[in-house]
């Protein structure tokens, strides 16, 4: 018998080509192929277009940081501009296309197949998704169906785990930067009875920066320092000639400060899941996951400078699983027939303190919570019609989805008294939603493919929307239990271009509208107090460019998004006006020089326009450009010096802008910051 370890090309080929299935390569059923990856993107999958970041990229990362790495696909974008570093966990949402407004994910992001967004909050957990780990990241921007579809309003972000093929047995790296900041991480990886087992773990922290302006200062004002780890076991084992096991387990845990002293966060996870792959003539691929989830954050009165809230306690569970079959139905269909199911339950727990009183007394005490279920079907075809040499593929699939909140509730005690001052428990929902996409992808010729989809989709609010009120001084933005999931519609054309070898062009014009799109809505005259709310639609329409080029060992890749996105919301002030968070304009750029032994070097480029900080544009964020760079000096046996810039110009970039009453509270994102390291293995 004999035994292969393959590289897996699950995501990582261009629109426009097909990944070749395990079961045509050459050999007899006694081999065993082990990838340690999902099944083959189906041949539809062009048809609804999409982004490729390859791992050399994701290891060439300035910061060092998945969500600096996906800033390369324009209209990518976090509810604030700063990352895992100087953001607080509950603001790390995804979003693409200017469907922005809050800081819950409208973008359904995966790894291995999982759904990794918090079950309370819906943030994703950038700091526990360290780039070494990753073979792929694929971005499909646009409604998404398929596993675990519910959700993916603005598109699907695909991360897929290193393979062993791309992973040394032994690998580490130590970086000490700017502002006495360290990164320190290894990797072990080793075949074990014809698949293999890999152990890798991250340690990062730094004093941070100064995220308040100098002229608003106090005495109380420290830097955004941050502290953070995470460890990772991954394990693939052979089960038959085309199928095998995957496990995965991830503890993390991440604390920051920001702003002033004793404003602190922490978020930390205890995920694992296991996934069944089986390659043969009825194609399976099922999984089942576990989230274990907390968070707490302190927040400081700007005025006093003491306690005024501790969101102490955050516990969530999340418990998902899919089964997806692909029958043979001859070679003209790809068809994929599946179930999937998701449970969320999560509790808050915070106490109130009066901050205006010297000894800072608890005043109240409040617990909320609730639970939601989604469980979904769905099938999809994808359709080469025979007789035209494969150039054309038409690919269609619906989804039904019965979706459940229950259980919810919101407490309030007196702290002194221990009287119950609020007490309300929330009337259970639930309801199905139907949602579909079509599409086409004609491959005129070798160097031209056109492209359309049309698609459907919804997203049902969070837990924390839901529940959880929350205070960024001066604003306090409350829950709204009434929620209802939002919808959305949407159609966009393409066109691929591949004018010579190793040159990619790619247009996309799109047209997405969000119904009842959850908004955080001023509803005071000093606008300082706002709530959740359903407005009538956001609809966003516009252009998205890409090109690649790729000439002996330089590479050029570029992207750019604009996005017109307008708020329908009749008699409302923000009537006709962007949502919050969201730039008109965004573009990254990337040269690389890599020749196949010695020095490397890469550059980004990136601009994102002006944004709004609230609905209704009372402040703005001015337009930011920064530059980043990374160089690799090769120095034997295995051994790289690596030198690190972000930001390097030291544009001040502004990721918040409250003004009160005249005054202005400000946050700033990373300013310069210069890493000096070495790898091995990488």
């Amino acid at each position: 018998m004999k035994i292969f370890i393959l590289p897996a090309i699950l995501l990582s080929v261009p629109t426009a080509a097909l990944a070749q299935a395990p079961d045509d390569a050459p050999g007899d059923s006694s081999q065993i192929i082990v990838t340690g990856a999902g099944l083959d993107l189906p041949p539809g999958t062009p048809a609804y277009g999409s982004v490729v970041i390859d791992r050399q990229r994701l290891l060439d990362s300035a910061s060092g940081r998945i969500e600096s790495v996906l800033g390369d696909v324009a209209g990518f974008q976090q509810f604030r501009r700063s990352d895992s570093r100087s953001s607080n966990p509950s603001n790390q949402g995804a979003t693409l296309r200017a469907l922005g407004g809050n800081a819950s994910s409208r973008t359904l992001m995966l790894l291995d197949g999982v759904p990794i967004a918090d079950p309370f909050f819906g943030y994703i957990p950038f700091s526990a998704l360290a780039p070494e780990r990753l073979s792929v990241v694929r971005v499909t921007r646009g409604g998404g169906i398929g596993a675990f579809g519910a959700g993916a309003v603005a598109g699907t972000i695909e991360l897929a785990s290193a393979t062993r093929a791309q992973l040394p047995d032994f690998s580490a790296s130590a970086f000490y930067g700017s502002r006495d900041s360290t990164e320190v991480s290894a990797g072990l990886t080793q075949d074990l009875g014809g698949g293999y087992v890999s152990l890798s773990g991250r340690w990062d922290r730094g004093d941070g920066f100064q995220t308040t302006p100098g002229d608003q200062r106090v005495a109380a004002t420290v830097p955004a320092a941050y502290d953070g780890w995470s460890t990772n076991l991954r394990a693939v084992a052979p089960i038959a000639a085309t199928s095998e096991l995957q496990f995965r387990a991830t503890l993390f845990e991440d604390n920051r400060t920001l702003r002033f002293a004793g404003a602190d966060s922490m978020s930390q996870g205890q995920d694992a899941s296991i996934r069944y792959i089986n390659r043969g003539a009825w194609q399976v691929d099922a999984l089942a996951y576990i989230q274990a989830r907390n968070f707490s954050n302190i927040v400081i009165s700007s005025s006093t400078f003491r306690k005024s809230l501790d969101q102490r306690n955050t516990p969530s569970t999340g418990i998902g699983g899919k089964i997806e079959i692909r029958p043979p139905v001859g070679p003209d269909h790809v068809l994929r027939l599946g179930v999937d199911t998701r449970f969320a339950t999560g509790d808050m727990y915070e106490d109130a303190y009066n901050a205006n009183i010297a000894t800072n007394p608890r005043t109240f005490l409040r617990h909320a919570g609730g639970d939601q279920w989604t469980s979904g079907i769905f099938a999809e075809d994808d359709w080469t019609p025979e007789g035209l040499g494969g150039r054309l593929v038409l690919t269609g699939g619906a989804r039904a989805d019965r979706w459940s909140i229950r259980n919810g509730f919101y407490k309030e005690v007196n702290a002194t008294t221990s009287a119950v001052s609020k007490d309300f428990g929330y009337a259970d929902r639930s309801a199905w939603e139907i949602s579909g996409r079509v599409g086409a992808l004609y491959r005129a010729s070798d160097a031209i493919a056109l492209r359309a989809a049309a698609y459907s989709g919804f997203r049902l609010p969070t837990l924390n929307e839901l529940y959880r009120p929350f205070v960024v001084f001066p604003v306090t933005t409350r829950a709204n239990e009434a929620l209802k999931p939002e919808k959305l519609k949407g159609a966009e054309a393409g066109i691929d271009l591949t004018p010579a070898k190793g040159v990619t062009l790619s247009a996309t014009a799109f047209y997405n509208r969000l119904d009842d799109a959850i908004a955080n809505v001023t509803i005071s005259a000093d606008g300082n107090t706002r709530q959740r709310q359903n407005v009538n639609r956001v609809v966003a329409k516009g252009i998205e460019l890409t090109a690649s080029a790729h000439v002996d060992d330089f590479s050029v890749s570029a992207s750019y998004a604009y996005s017109h996105s307008i708020v329908h919301a009749p008699g409302a002030l923000f009537d006709g006006l962007s949502p919050a968070q969201t730039p008109r304009h965004a573009a990254s750029g990337t040269i690389a020089w890599a020749p196949a032994h010695g020095p490397s070097l890469s550059t980004t480029l990136r601009y994102t326009f002006k944004q709004y900080e609230d609905d209704l544009h009372k402040d703005v964020l001015p337009a930011a450009i920064t530059c980043d760079a990374i160089a690799r000096l090769p120095i034997g046996h295995g051994v790289s010096l690596v030198a690190r810039g972000e930001n390097l110009f030291d544009e001040r970039v502004v990721t918040r802008q409250v003004t009160t009453n005249g005054i202005p509270s400000t946050d700033l994102g990373t300013p310069r910051t210069l890493w000096i390291g070495v790898s091995f293995g990488g």
